[in-house]
């Protein structure tokens, strides 16, 4: 009814704003570039039920667990992230790698997560900064972005994909002992990611030739 005020809609609407003062968009249903991921994030972190804690699940929940893309690209931001250089996280995110690209490769239609890589505490604040901050690279990785050679992202060449992040994430094991070069794996999920979200063909090749670059910088290490 028109001159009715409501209340819980004045109370969301407030809460849907993020650290610009901006109105935040409310969640995609299917994510389909990096600003839509970013959006995504920066939503749950604003509207999150548990103010007092961000966890890792709920940060990868709020881009889906029924579509492979954003999830990937999440997890890859993650290991281009600064919060890699916390001792151990390298190898952490190359094993949730390997969880979500095993299960891709398997075809399973719901992303499953053990509860204590789900239960990892994250800080907020941080999240969101990480989210501003990339706004701008956003906008532009964005624009290159769009629906060509279609199909490299859909079956047989999405199982190939999947295996080509399961080696990313295996290449990262020996990289992570050598101070940034497991950025150069981690670059190659947020490709496939990008990819896969954008059912982006070329953007899956960039990542097959960084996990190349990946493994020709490994090969010293491994013989």
């Amino acid at each position: 009814m028109k001159g009715v005020s409501d209340p819980a809609g004045a109370r969301i609407d407030g809460e849907r704003k993020n650290a610009r003062g901006s109105r935040m968009p409310p969640p995609h249903a299917e994510p389909l570039n990096l600003n839509d991921v970013l959006d995504d994030i920066a939503y749950k972190a604003s509207n999150d039920d548990t103010p007092d804690r961000l966890t890792l699940g709920e940060v990868l929940d709020s881009v889906g667990r029924r579509t492979y893309g954003p999830l990937l690209l999440v997890i890859g931001l993650i290991a281009v992230s600064p919060l890699t250089a916390l001792p151990g996280t390298t190898w952490f995110v190359a094993v949730l790698t390997l969880l979500v690209a095993g299960q891709m490769a398997l075809g399973m239609k719901r992303i499953w997560l053990p509860r204590q890589a789900r239960d990892m505490g994250l800080p907020r604040e941080t999240v969101m900064g990480a989210v501003e901050k990339s706004r701008g690279v956003a906008k532009g990785v964005d624009a290159l972005l769009k629906p060509r050679l279609i199909f490299l992202s859909k079956p047989p060449f999405v199982n190939l994909v999947a295996l080509l992040v399961i080696g990313a994430a295996l290449i990262t094991f020996p990289l992570g002992l050598v101070p940034l070069l497991p950025v150069i794996p981690g670059l190659a999920v947020v490709f496939f990611g990008l990819g896969m979200t954008a059912r982006d063909g070329l953007w899956l090749l960039l990542g097959a030739l960084a996990v190349g670059g990946a493994f020709w910088l490994a090969l010293p290490m491994i013989f």
